[in-house]
């Protein structure tokens, strides 16, 4: 790493990529709150949606969200292309187009040369460029745990939000990129990852999901969310609860890294993809002869993820075939959305 010899990895407290809260835990911080009543919000924290939307017009809203986390990588200029990958990607989630964005860093200047940020914004700057973004600002503050990440505002037509929890019975899901990432990331900081699936992953996490959210503007999309720290099962649940609806999921068609399947098969997982599945498991069912190891993989939290894409039945082949023909190469018919069981996962 160039300007400084510490690993930015070695300061990360718990495994997986994104560090986060445990689930539920901000459901209990904001319990009871008094929440501001705005009639132009038009998704705010009563629908724990990927970010919020307030209207300006009948023909425009604005798409805002933020998201920061310690390195997963040591490579600065990297770890700063896959922090603003992964904060876009919630504005494509939504259906939006990100317009702006704001640094948000934490930096612990007495243990680590500035030329070491440097790169990182420089990495963050390289992707806000291949989405067409604009750096507006930002703030920093000293830390004792290097932090990064942005702050991103969007556009979106009101009328044309995509929401979770709006699944169709019928349709069926798309995911857009490969699972796997909170694994590997912890066999990289145990000194197990190559270089070859080191650069393989940082890749894919550092790809904006741009392309995949263009596209399927063009298709009969009912709900979309982005796979990130909550893993690939609670982020689907997070889909299924109070839908109405219930997902079958089919386990050989989702895209995965091979290493990771064979790391989570020696037990090497994430602390969070125990609280995921503590979180959700009793959303979740397992046909008898699903691999463990796949089992703990789909609840392995992950970074910058893939967008997971409900579209209608006739429409889906479509759509994945347009996908792989714009480069998006893993995204994969994974499942189906049914009437039964009632929210509820199905994994066989």
């Amino acid at each position: 790493m160039t300007g400084d010899s510490t690993r930015l990895t070695r300061t990360v407290r718990g495994a997986g990529c994104a560090a986060k809260l445990a689930p539920g835990d901000l459901d209990r911080a904001l319990c009871g709150l008094d929440l501001p009543v705005d009639d132009n919000l038009l998704v705010g924290l009563e629908r724990a949606d990927d970010a919020g939307v307030y209207k300006i017009s009948d023909e425009l809203a604005l798409v805002q969200t933020l998201d920061f986390f310690p390195p997963m990588v040591d490579d600065p200029h990297a770890f700063g292309r896959i922090a603003a990958a992964n904060s876009l990607s919630d504005i494509y989630a939504m259906g939006g187009m990100p317009k702006t964005a704001m640094n948000i860093v934490a930096f612990p200047a007495k243990i680590m040369d500035i030329s070491v940020l440097r790169q990182i914004i420089e990495g963050a700057l390289s992707t806000l460029r291949g989405a067409g973004v604009v750096l507006v600002g930002g703030h920093t503050v000293d830390d004792s745990e290097l932090k990064f990440g942005l702050s991103v505002t969007g556009f979106i037509h009101p009328r044309r939000i995509l929401f979770k929890r709006k699944l169709r019975a019928g349709d069926r899901l798309l995911l857009t990129k490969p699972l796997g990432t909170g694994i590997v990331c912890t066999a990289i900081k145990a000194g197990l990852a190559g270089a070859e699936i080191t650069a393989r992953v940082t890749g894919n996490m550092a790809a904006l999901n741009r392309v995949a959210a263009e596209i399927m503007a063009d298709y009969p999309v009912s709900a979309c969310t982005d796979i990130t720290g909550f893993g690939f099962l609670g982020h689907l649940a997070e889909m299924v609860v109070d839908s109405g609806a219930g997902v079958r999921i089919n386990p050989a068609a989702l895209p995965l890294y091979p290493e990771a399947l064979e790391w989570a098969a020696m037990g090497l997982i994430p602390a969070g993809a125990y609280n995921n599945r503590n979180f959700r498991g009793e959303f979740v069912r397992f046909a008898p002869g699903v691999d463990p190891a796949v089992q703990d993989l789909l609840f392995d939290p992950q970074t910058s993820g893939g967008l997971l894409i409900a579209v209608a039945a006739d429409e889906a082949e479509r759509l994945r075939s347009a996908l792989l023909a714009a480069g998006v190469e893993t995204a994969a018919m994974v499942g189906e959305v049914v009437t039964e069981p009632r929210e509820r996962i199905v994994v066989e």
